[in-house]
């Protein structure tokens, strides 16, 4: 350390504190990054890796970007899950004995950024916490440092862990040191986000009013260490921090990651994007902190009747006034984000521009109250007389801060004239002075009689009069004092000018400090507002959601929902809304759906592609979206409240865990089975397609009988086996349907229709012709079928070529080769006696059972 120069050691001693950041080091115009830092940096960003002499006799790796585009590069870092600490100077170089001091003023991380690209408008930037105890209970919670709101629950199992931090989305998990290595390598295996560490459990007093929800020394203990960790790394004012809210996840409606993920609730499966997802289709929000809370309410559908039921009738109100809604409409569309400016306020990295977008957003406020005030609706009186316009702020705004203010609030022309008597008087020496220079310049001009003089300015020499080379003959002697030499000129200075410079310069900068100093202060009375601006934000959000929801709806022709008491399901004319927004000009087929106490299973045939999984995936949309409070794709809608949503729909391995599309499949299915209850909703496709047929029709025939018997959810099983049908005999409360097709020329064609009864045959071959495979492929194919329908299931004698032999398409105009007969064997007389009682069998007269029990008989027979 001490072969280091002492700039090099002062970054070495601050480097050792942030080992897992990289350290922007603030010289003079840039920020430097050194040794494995540099190298690092200079790969992730792009950017060249030179070096320099650190004292030790060898180079150090270094690399910089400038102070003034630092921002870019280190939204690059954050984006990838890296951490970056800011280290500027903290005293004057002037003043500084030896080396400046430096500190790091902020650490960024992927859970703390406050601005940028990183921030999507609509989208909740969470940094959470988890904290295990030793009864196996674990402490979650979670922050948007951003809008300063706070949530916190408690977790009876890690599975629920996994499943709340997908559910949020979070970035960033602060954890202590002594958390379980495993439960963290489970994370990073799931998930894309940054492990933190945090110790301090204790609450400072500053944080009381936060915290004073909290009755459970675990809750304290666990966000204790999320705050903590916030003022470590932000280093900074968190006064818009929200008193933390208690949540229960049995006060929503539960959906665990697969069916989210299966549903495609807030993304898809395929591309990982919003579009396609029912966000997506639902997303008619005009503010960003509106499109935020819709998200939040996709992701905790409501169980409690009463407040689903206020949601629906609040988006029945702006459907039936129309007009209403659309002046409403047009005036959000006027509204910045009010939480994330709040934040902003009191993080102090708000400019003028902010001030500005906060005055024109509570500027609408009284028209928005009016316009709610017109609807005939006790929710909407009720949330009109909460709105508050904050009327004293925008009084504050409007005689303070300039219309159009620069960027920078270090630079002046900010505040309004008449605002401070004494900054008026600088404003007035400033302005006045320039004056007086526009009539100096005038005057020289007619004294010399030189027209081009000039008289200009800039930072280093202050005010000049310029004259060029070929006029300075026509100066008077003694009255120029020659400031500076150019190549085409000579810049002068007189007394005159020099004095008139001292007082317009002094005005101009105590003018621009003075500007700083009040735009502070009004920075600090802002402040006070935080929380009225925060709830008002929250109510702006919730009319934005539900007249997105009142939109979609009647776009789209959706009805409001009712609820059954005796957990009817009533669906009439029912569609996937993703799908049937997607098909736009082409017709969604509509399906009915009926069940009830005496028809609570559902087993679903049908061949393949004829919309099997689509059928299934509307019903769970249709309740989660009823259970957020929005019409729903049917023309009648009778639901049960859901406690639970489960999904086992399509096919995917698990390949970081090591998990393949079979295990991943009965994961998902215990999970389901181990879980629900009466009042939950199950969707089942295609279970025990994974394994061998005989394993997998035994699996999903006892996983049908489980549920009827033991669980009594709603569930519907689709199935490739035929064979399963045959258990509607035997189970009272499994009614069989199927989606319908046809046969047209030798061609499948999908009606997509639901009807009632098992479906005929699979179409699978006829898929496959569908999707255009070789002709002679599916020839084989059915050959090989009739040839295993006639020989009970036994493989058919492969076709074998020779090694040499190429295997081609055979063309299907070639003719056959006749085959020699081969001589029959004449019948055995237990032969005979089977094939006369098998043609004296009534088979359209015989159950099922019936039929399999005579089958049994004569198999016996032959043997």
């Amino acid at each position: 350390m001490a072969a280091y120069t002492p700039m090099i050691q002062q970054y070495l001693q601050i480097k050792a504190q942030y080992q897992d950041a990289f350290l922007f080091f603030r010289l003079g115009d840039f920020y430097e990054m050194f040794f494995e830092d540099a190298v690092k940096a200079a790969q992730e960003l792009e950017i060249t890796l030179t070096s320099r002499d650190g004292g030790a006799g060898e180079r150090i790796p270094m690399c910089g970007v400038p102070y003034h585009s630092a921002q870019g590069y280190i939204e690059q870092l954050i984006s990838k899950g890296y951490k970056v600490a800011i280290c500027e100077q903290v005293e004057d170089p002037k003043a500084a004995k030896g080396v400046v001091r430096r500190e790091v003023v902020q650490l960024i991380t992927p859970g703390t950024v406050m601005e940028g690209r990183g921030l999507e408008e609509k989208e909740n930037n969470y940094l959470a916490t988890i904290t295990e105890f030793a009864d196996g209970t674990y402490g979650f919670a979670y922050t948007d440092l951003s809008t300063g709101e706070n949530r916190i629950t408690m977790l009876s199992s890690f599975e629920e862990v996994l499943n709340e931090i997908y559910s949020i989305g979070t970035k960033e998990i602060v954890v202590s040191s002594q958390f379980s290595e495993e439960a963290r390598q489970k994370i990073k295996e799931r998930y894309e986000v940054t492990i933190s560490y945090e110790e301090e459990t204790t609450v400072a007093e500053a944080f009381q009013t936060v915290i004073r929800s909290l009755e459970q020394d675990k809750l304290k203990i666990t966000f204790a260490r999320l705050l903590n960790y916030l003022v470590k790394t932000q280093k900074r004012s968190l006064d818009h921090l929200q008193a933390v809210q208690v949540y229960q996840v049995n006060q929503y409606m539960k959906i665990d990651l697969y069916s989210k993920r299966n549903l495609e609730l807030t993304e898809t499966i395929r591309t990982k994007g919003r579009k396609g997802s029912l966000l997506w289709l639902l997303d008619e929000t005009i503010t960003a902190m509106g499109g935020r809370l819709l998200k939040q309410w996709i992701d905790r559908p409501l169980l409690d009747r009463k407040k689903i039921e206020r949601r629906l009738n609040m988006v029945e109100t702006f459907m039936q006034h129309y007009f209403e809604r659309q002046e409403l409409r047009e005036l959000l569309r006027e509204v910045y984000d009010l939480e994330r400016l709040a934040g902003r306020v009191a993080y102090g990295n708000v400019n003028a521009r902010d001030l500005i977008q906060l005055k024109k957003s509570l500027q609408q406020i009284p028209a928005i109250q009016s316009v709610i005030k017109r609807m005939e609706n006790e929710d909407a009186q009720a949330l009109a007389q909460q709105i508050d316009p904050c009327a004293e702020l925008v009084d504050l705004l409007e005689k303070s801060i300039q219309d159009n203010p620069p960027l920078s609030v270090k630079e002046g022309d900010i505040i309004k004239d008449g605002y401070n008597k004494t900054l008026d008087e600088y404003r007035d020496a400033s302005r006045n002075g320039k004056t007086w220079i526009a009539q100096l310049e005038s005057k020289e001009r007619e004294l010399t009689g030189i027209k081009s003089l000039k008289i200009g300015y800039n930072r280093v020499f202050g005010y000049y009069i310029e004259v060029t080379k070929a006029n300075l003959h026509l100066l008077p002697e003694g009255r120029y004092e020659r400031k500076q030499t150019l190549a085409n000129a000579e810049r002068f200075i007189t007394q005159e000018l020099k004095e008139k410079e001292a007082l317009i310069l002094e005005a101009e900068e105590k003018s621009v400090e003075l500007e700083y100093q009040l735009f502070v202060e009004i920075r600090e009375q802002v402040k006070q507002f935080i929380p009225r601006l925060q709830k008002l934000a929250k109510i702006v959000s919730q009319l934005d959601v539900l007249q997105c929801f009142a939109t979609v709806s009647e776009e789209r022709h959706y009805v409001k929902p009712s609820f059954s008491e005796n957990r009817e399901l009533f669906i009439k004319d029912g569609r996937h809304p993703v799908v049937e927004k997607v098909l736009s000009s082409q017709t969604y087929v509509p399906n009915d759906c009926y069940m009830n106490e005496e028809r609570e299973m559902l087993l679903i045939t049908g061949p393949n592609m004829s919309g099997k999984s689509t059928y299934m995936r509307q019903i769970a949309l249709t309740a989660i979206m009823a259970q957020i409070g929005c019409f729903v794709p049917a023309s009648e809608a009778v639901l049960p409240i859901f406690d639970q949503v489960f999904t086992r729909i399509g096919a995917a391995d698990d390949l970081v865990s090591g998990q393949s599309t079979f295990m991943v499949e009965m994961l998902e299915a215990r999970n389901a089975i181990v879980h629900a209850t009466q009042n939950s909703l199950i969707l089942f496709d295609e279970i025990g397609r994974g394994t061998s047929t005989y394993d997998g029709m035994a699996l999903a025939q006892a996983i049908i009988e489980y549920i009827h018997h033991n669980i009594g959810a709603k569930t519907l099983f689709s199935t490739h086996y035929h064979e399963l049908t045959v258990l509607e005999q035997f189970l009272n409360k499994l009614k069989n349907v199927h989606v319908s097709a046809m046969e047209e020329n030798g061609k499948v064609v999908f009606l997509h229709k639901i009807k009632e009864g098992p479906a005929d045959k699979s179409y699978g071959i006829h898929v496959a012709e569908l999707a255009e495979l070789p002709r002679e492929l599916i020839i084989r194919a059915q050959e090989i079928l009739a040839d295993l329908e006639r020989n009970g299931e036994k493989p058919t004698q492969p076709i074998v070529r020779e090694e040499t032999q190429q295997f081609e398409q055979l063309s299907m105009f070639e003719e056959e080769q006749p085959k020699e007969q081969e001589k029959e064997k004449p019948l055995s007389k237990k032969e005979k006696e089977t094939i006369k009682l098998i043609q004296s069998l009534d088979l359209l007269d015989m159950t099922p059972l019936e039929a399999m029990n005579k089958l049994y008989e004569i198999q016996k027979m032959l043997k």
